[in-house]
Order: C-alpha cells, then structure tokens, then sequence
C-alpha cells in the first residue's frame, strides 16, 4: 500500500540553485537536526574538498556541433534512465521534514530519478519502496545494506527487500565505525522520540564481550562484527540482485570487488562524513574507472552542487552519480516539492553543460572535455 501523496509546500521565491536550498534548509531546520545532515568528519577539510574539486576542474568545450535532439538518457545495469541522477542513501530524513522518506519517493519517481534507500531509514522500507514504485517515470530502486553481526537478520533484511521490489543492493563498505563528527558532539546530536531506524527492529543485541583495562572498545568490542570481504562473497551467493559496492576509493580494491562478482562500484569517501583528509572522489574517480576498466559500472558521490559537477563526473569515466545533501535540503525547504526542483535544477544545468560543451548525447561526454591535467 502507497502512502498518501505529502502535502506540497511551496518552494520560497528566488531559489535558483543548490546553493539557496542550502541557506533555506539552515533556516529550518533546528541545530540538532543540522548538526547531523551538514556535518563532517573531523575538521571537516574532507568534506570541504568534495566540492572545490569539481570547481577546480575546467571545462574544454567543442563548437558546431549537431544538438537537435539531445538527451540525458543512458542504461545502467540493464534500465533505462531518463538521466545520471540517483538520491544517495541518507539516514533518518523525518529529521529533515515529516515527509521524510516517503516525500523523497514520491519526488524521485515522479523526476526519473534513482532512489537509493539506506538501512537506517526513518520510515518502513516497504512503503518507501511502493511510494516510489507507483509512478510508471521512476527510475532504479536500490536498496543500501549494512550489514550486520547477525546473518539471520541480514537474510530477512534482504528478503524484505527483495519482495519489496528493490532492484539492487548497494552495501556501504567504507564505515565500519563513525566518523568523529565534532559538529554532532558539540550539539549535541540526539534522534527525537519518535525518529529512529525503524527497519532495524527486531535485531538480536550483540554478545556482550567482557573488556580489560588494556583492551580497546572499539578494536576488542565493537569492531569484533565489522564486514569483510568474506561478508561480501557470503552476501552474493544469497541474492540474485546485482550488488554495487558503496565506498570504495583504492584501485586494489576495486579490482577485488569485481573479482568477487561485484555488479558495480560507487566510488565514495561518506560525503566526508568518516574519515577526515580523505582526498575528493573527483581526485579519487579516476583511478577507480581505471582500475576496474569497464568491467562494471562506476558512480560516484560528494559535493555535487552543480549540472557541471555531473558533467565532470562523467567525463572522468562515471556512469552516474548520487546526490545527497542537496536532495535533503530540498526536503527541509519544501518537502518533495523542493527535492523535485533540486532535481531539475541539476538537470537542467546538465543539459546546458552539455550544450555548450558540444554533447547531444551521455556517449559524447568523454575527458578530452576537460582541460589540462584532467584530460586522459
């Protein structure tokens, strides 16, 4: 069963880019809730990073070229979609706006956009999953697995999923632990009643672990359950549903994901949520394109602010990429109205980069569009 259509709110006059979505969403939301949607990890030079890449690299457009006719349009892991846009799992999104995940469903299905939906959602995955599968224009919908210590409950994650209609697995590899987020210890961040990862219930309590004075809680307590590669192969030999590995940076570790049967690769860094001074997945990307070499599909994600950013993405060899916190931002400024029009708005801006670029089509974007260094 659907849930009824989120009332719209009307998005505030003036907004135009990402960027006004941002200082409206600031507004709105309260200092717990912006804590944890803005925040990074650590000093925050990472999460900084992921969006002066994409604006440190230049553009190397082409002129007189045919642009009757153009698209957006590409196939990826056998669907047609109608652009490179997907919504990267995000957590808790009633934090955001009482829609939450439902309003992000409701708005990604009816732009064509994909929906990646996390493990830790504030709503029921099933009803997220109809919301969103309603609409005959929706896109890809993926659902984002963290594992956990409990194999039994792993399986009947996976199962619900599955009869759900999840049409892929995107399994977060990149957080076995959270970052140290100073903005959240200083609020300090707390869910409210009622707002919690509602399809996590029923998750058996971990053995407890006796712990010494020498030991650590992390390394000896916490950590004792943290994913593996063996995880991985275990996890594909129980689901037919193509698996994307989500964090992955190294190139020896793209190569092992694929190795392992992987169906496709986002390269990540959280949104600079784990792990401060990580360099930009605009740095990290190519190596990634390169060492898995067409074998699978890469997307990628972090600091995509503009239809230009999308432009480099695929220029450096993504298939498409994800969007984050703009897409929540949307929601906290105007419900699934105002996620609906970030999405345009990237669109749009794609189309013109694009256009101006001399591309008709997603197969016209390729490095020799970008200048200097970035060029391959």
């Amino acid at each position: 069963m659907t849930a009824p259509l989120p009332t719209l709110l009307p998005i505030p006059p003036g907004t135009v880019n990402l960027a006004d979505y941002e200082r409206h969403a600031q507004a709105r939301m309260d200092a717990n809730a912006w804590a944890y949607f803005s925040g990074g990890a650590g000093d925050e030079i990472t999460l900084r990073a992921n969006a002066s890449a994409w604006q440190q690299i230049e553009l190397a457009p082409r002129v007189l070229r045919p642009l009757a006719h153009g698209n957006t349009q590409l196939q990826l892991l056998g669907q047609r979609l109608a652009h490179p846009l997907l919504a990267a799992p995000m957590a808790f999104q009633c934090l955001a706006q009482e829609s939450g995940e439902i309003g992000m469903a409701y708005a990604c299905a009816a732009m064509g956009a994909g929906l990646v939906v996390s493990t830790q959602a504030s709503q029921p995955l099933d009803a997220i999953a109809a919301s969103y599968l309603q609409d005959a224009a929706h896109g890809p919908l993926w659902f984002q697995l963290y594992l956990q210590h409990d194999r039994a409950f792993n399986i009947d994650l996976l199962r619900r999923a599955e009869a759900a209609g999840y049409q892929a697995l995107v399994v977060t590899v990149d957080a076995p632990t959270s970052g140290v987020r100073d903005r959240e210890r200083r609020a300090p961040f707390k869910l409210p009643a009622g707002i919690g990862a509602i399809n996590m219930t029923g998750l058996p309590a971990a053995e407890p672990v006796r712990l010494t004075p020498a030991d650590s809680p992390l390394f000896d307590d916490l950590l004792r359950h943290a994913p593996t590669w063996d995880d991985i192969a275990w996890l594909r030999s129980q689901t037919a549903l193509p698996i994307l590995l989500k964090g992955i940076t190294h190139p020896l570790d793209a190569k092992q994901a694929v190795g392992l049967g992987a169906n496709g690769i986002i390269c990540s860094n959280h949104g600079g949520r784990t792990l401060d001074t990580m360099p930009a997945t605009a740095r990290l990307l190519p190596g990634v394109v390169a060492a898995v070499g067409g074998a699978v599909p890469v997307l990628v994600d972090g600091g995509i602010r503009r239809g230009t950013d999308v432009f480099k993405a695929l220029a450096l060899g993504a298939s498409a990429v994800l969007v984050g916190r703009p897409l929540v931002y949307g929601l906290a400024t105007a419900g699934a109205a105002g996620v609906a029009h970030v999405i345009r708005l990237l669109r749009d801006e794609l189309e013109a980069a694009m256009a101006l670029t001399g591309c008709r089509s997603m197969s016209d974007i390729g490095p020799e569009l970008l200048a200097g260094d970035w060029q391959r």
